[in-house]
């Protein structure tokens, strides 16, 4: 079989797995597209098809992992949560896929239910849940940004990659080696180094904008920090 360069290739997952999943990417993407509309401003249009434009770029960058066309590469989901919120951002990783996959040949155009689903919905998913808790606890700093993105960009594509576990345990065609928490820990290792430099990217790039226009990261203007303990009353006197 030949080795593609990006995502899962045809014939790796079975096809009632991959119609099944093809669905749901549908039905999800559906969804993002109304909660979408309500976000989409002056600001948030143009930084969308930025954000699109870069993850497409960085996910050039791609590192294989079994020959049977399977490889790891820098996702962007984090990034894109961040920046334009989840439902835009899975949005705009959801469109890089299927560039890339009709354009362009990465990744089977069969499976390209399942790459949306682990990378455009999972792993945006995935991040913008940690970016929503940390931004409530950590300080609005330029490290306490950073902080956020780092975590929630190495987690959301280690996140992703064990969906691809998943969906292998369901539908699994082609012989990648070893038993199934053998194939769940290769994932895994190879994807926690591949979301430390994800981390540091996407640290880096949100720390750059939020210093220059902080009114451009979607996350700093939608999620209200966490409010004060109320302060408990004293003698009746509050």
């Amino acid at each position: 079989m030949e080795t593609l360069a990006m995502h899962i290739s045809n014939g790796i997952i079975n096809g009632p797995v991959a119609g099944v999943f093809a669905a749901l990417a549908l039905a999800a993407l559906t969804f993002c597209v109304l909660r979408g509309r309500r976000d989409l401003d002056d600001r948030l249009a143009p930084m969308a098809g930025l954000v699109a434009a870069f993850i497409f770029a960085v996910q050039m960058l791609n590192f294989p992992i079994f020959t049977a066309g399977v490889s790891g590469h820098l996702l962007g989901g984090a990034l894109a949560a961040l920046l334009v919120g989840p439902w835009v951002g899975a949005l705009c990783v959801a469109v890089v896929l299927v560039v890339q996959a009709l354009v362009f040949g990465d990744g089977g155009v069969a499976m390209l239910g399942l790459n949306i689903t682990n990378m455009a919905l999972l792993g945006t998913a995935a991040a913008y849940l940690l970016i929503a808790g940390l931004l409530r606890v950590l300080p609005r700093t330029p490290i306490g940004l950073s902080v956020t993105a780092f975590v929630s960009a190495l987690v959301s594509v280690v996140a992703a990659s064990q969906g691809f576990v998943f969906e292998y345990w369901l539908g699994g065609t082609t012989d990648l080696g070893g038993n199934l928490a053998g194939l769940a820990g290769t994932m895994a290792g190879a994807h926690l180094l591949i979301g430390v430099g994800e981390g540091l990217i996407t640290a880096t790039t949100v720390a750059t904008v939020a210093k220059v226009r902080p009114d451009l990261v979607y996350a700093l203007r939608a999620l209200k920090p966490a409010a004060p303990a109320p302060v408990p009353a004293v003698g009746g006197v509050r």
